[in-house]
């Protein structure tokens, strides 16, 4: 029970105040004029008073809150290092143990996990502590204890506590670790040209005598073997690099792990770069003029990205119309620079309706095959010509022609179909979707040609057929280039819009990304996009068989994840991606790496327990900062507000001594009869020593 007085004016509190003035004024006169009754006046006017402002004693029935004590512990994934998981068991134990075993305290716990696999991924161990502070009452919290590495990622926001704050640090002293930080890595990069990426190899703690300093790095392109480096530690290296391959090249480093580092989670860094063309390089070789020929050279000059170099045979040498050769060109056309010195540095060369007529020498076109194979890409427009005795097949570039002509050709109307295999080869998949013409009748998608050279395919993939289901488009590959042969020179009838046109631009714009190996018009190829944790595998090929496709997590944990056709060529299967890291596919024949998330999290950017990032809120709060492995659990002691709160030791905790009134009653402290009886005797006493 707790009794205090209590006031309940009956007046406001200005009139009692005036009430006061009055009384005291009148006391004084009384004084001044020698009145022996002043006295008495003076104490009935206070009686009176007493009795408007209505004293009361009030006594409060009162039941003690106990004190909390805050324990925060951190366990997130940096906290899974070593024996760090068995420090933590062991020193939350004790620490619960003895603050329970005060009189009048309890205990308020919180663990702290890090989303590895969300976009906030780190430890936010002071929004942990807000979160705990709001939901009891700030007057019975005694202090908080953090029980943690010291490597949070929230410290900003942190406020003003007043309850005194300890930090009890997770780790060895002789704990040391490496991390391997790729820095400016471009996202976009152009192929052909060397891009450059600092790497830096960062030791942490007490890292042993005999090993600093040195550092063994391994680096992978995609799916390639590594190559191994050997490299300086916490020195930023300039790495020289130049991509293999159009689209997203998957680069890997992998520090090779050594004994005693607290983790590898940090040793690995992936950098996704998207390997872009600067400018196609493309040859164009007109064998003799027709109307496609402007087809041809319109479409590629629209094409600011394209270099064309054209090269066109206005006369061939059996004409003689006595027309001077300076009329027909500027310049002489530098034929053997082109085809034997520079015809590497051209990224496509196009033959359209050329035949041999002797303007280009064997040994010109032997060099056009040897380009082939080293890499190079080609491809043939055929015309009348090539069923004829001056056909391309009699040239060198027969060796690497896919079809060999009948020397028979088409001239009737059909319309240009794509092939069963088509409809699964990247360059003519779903070709119909862009067709101009809105008809219902889906036989006809486009307009008919009315030329078709019928020849015999001998290697490679026919994706389109003419007359009579003949070849028309067949696609090979030649060593380490590719060749193209269309067999017909009436694609310009699409252009001009013939009979409603068809779907020329995208036809030659996929059959130049093919023939320039960019990896999205690849027809044999297994890839993966995420979307958050959710990855989708899919797989493109040629052939009808499904497989299923082996998952290597960065954990090296292996499943098989079974795939359903979506389209003609394509099949897709889901999953949940568990982890950040490097994931590896295979399907046996085909494989392909992917990264889900950061390789190293940022729970091991650093991973050596310190309490420097949080030392400003424990001196704020006149708290302590003690390392397990030093004290193991610190002794606690209670301090008063204000005081110094730990030491190299023991840490303090402050009894708040909260309490909730559960009852409270009120009386007054004279009745008022008697006080109006006080009253009367005074007064009554005052005018009889002023009558005398």
């Amino acid at each position: 029970m707790e009794s205090s007085i209590t006031f309940s004016p009956l007046i406001p509190w200005m009139m009692i105040y005036g009430l006061a003035a009055l009384s005291t004024a009148c006391i004084l006169f009384c004084l001044w004029r020698g009145l022996s009754g002043w006295a008495l006046r003076g104490l009935a006017a206070l009686v009176l008073l007493g009795a408007l402002i209505e004293p009361s004693l009030q006594e409060e029935a009162r039941e003690d809150l106990s004190n909390i004590v805050l324990v925060i512990v951190d366990k997130s994934e940096s906290q899974t290092v070593a024996a760090r998981p068995f420090q933590i068991e062991d020193a939350v134990t004790e620490l619960v143990a003895d603050i329970e075993g005060l009189e009048n305290f309890e205990i308020k716990q919180m663990d702290v996990k890090n989303d590895a696999n969300g976009e906030e991924d780190g430890t936010f161990l002071i929004t942990a502590l807000n979160r705990t502070i709001n939901e009891v009452a700030s007057n019975r919290i005694a202090g908080a204890v953090l029980v943690t590495d010291g490597q949070i990622h929230d410290v900003d926001i942190a406020g003003q506590f007043n309850f005194p704050v300890h930090v009890l640090l997770t780790g060895e002293k002789n704990d040391w670790d490496r991390r391997l930080i790729i820095k400016n890595a471009p996202a976009f990069a152009i192929l052909d040209e060397v891009i450059t990426l600092t790497l830096r190899i960062e030791e942490q703690g007490n890292v042993p005598t005999d090993i600093r300093g040195k550092a063994r790095v391994e680096i992978a392109i995609d799916d390639a073997d590594p190559v191994a480096f050997d490299l300086e530690t916490n020195t930023d290296l300039e790495m020289p690099l130049r991509l293999p391959h159009g689209g997203i090249n998957v680069l890997q480093f992998n520090l090779v792990p050594i004994e005693g580092e607290l983790t590898e989670r940090n040793n690995s860094a992936v950098v996704s770069i998207n390997g872009v063309r600067d400018r196609l390089r493309v040859l164009l070789v007109s064998g003799e003029p027709y109307a496609g020929e402007r087809t041809w050279r319109n479409l590629l000059k629209s094409d600011s990205a394209v270099d064309l170099v054209h090269f066109t045979i206005l006369r061939p040498p059996e004409k003689q119309d006595n027309v001077p050769v300076r009329e027909l060109s500027l310049i002489a056309f530098p034929t053997r620079e082109l085809f034997l010195e520079k015809v590497d540095e051209f990224d496509l060369i196009i033959f359209d309706r050329y035949s041999k007529r002797g303007l280009l020498p064997p040994s010109y076109l032997r060099s056009v095959v040897q380009y082939v194979r080293r890499g190079g890409a080609v491809l043939v427009a055929s015309g009348p010509s090539f069923a004829s005795v001056n056909s391309m097949y009699r040239t060198p570039l027969s060796e690497i022609l896919p079809a060999e002509p009948t020397a028979r050709v088409y001239e009737e109307g059909y319309r240009p179909t794509v092939s069963d295999v088509g409809t699964r080869h990247p360059v003519t998949e779903n070709l119909e979707s862009f067709s101009p013409i809105t008809s219902e009748d889906q036989d006809a998608p486009w307009g008919r040609w009315f030329r078709h050279i019928d020849a015999e395919p001998l290697s490679g993939t026919t994706v389109m057929t003419g007359v009579d289901g003949r070849p028309l488009l067949v696609l090979d590959r030649v060593d380490e280039g590719r060749i193209a042969l269309l067999l017909s020179d009436h694609a310009w009838l699409w252009s001009r819009g013939f009979e409603g046109g068809g779907p020329q631009l995208e036809l030659l714009r996929r059959l130049g990304h093919w023939m320039m190996k960019e990896p999205d018009l690849e027809e044999e190829r297994l890839t993966a996009t995420a979307v958050g944790q959710k990855v989708t595998i899919t797989r493109r090929s040629v052939a009808v068989e499904n497989k299923p496709v082996t998952i290597e997590s960065p954990d090296g944990t292996v499943f098989e994840l079974d795939l359903k056709e979506v389209s003609p060529g394509r099949w897709q299967g889901n999953f949940q991606g568990s982890q950040n890291g490097l994931y590896r596919l295979s399907d046996g024949l085909l494989s392909s790496v992917f990264a889900l998330g950061p390789s190293a999290p940022k729970e091991f950017e650093n991973t050596i327990a310190s309490g420097d990032i949080l030392s400003p809120i424990v001196s704020k709060t006149k708290g302590a900062v003690l390392a397990i492995h030093d004290v193991y659990v610190p002794n606690i002691r209670l301090v008063r507000t204000g005081r110094v709160a730990g030491g190299r030791d023991w840490i303090g905790l402050t009894p708040r001594n909260a309490y909730v009134i559960t009852d409270i009653t009120s009386r007054p402290l004279l009745p008022a009869w008697l006080l109006l009886f006080l009253t009367a005797i005074l007064i009554v006493g005052a005018w009889r020593l002023e009558s005398r």
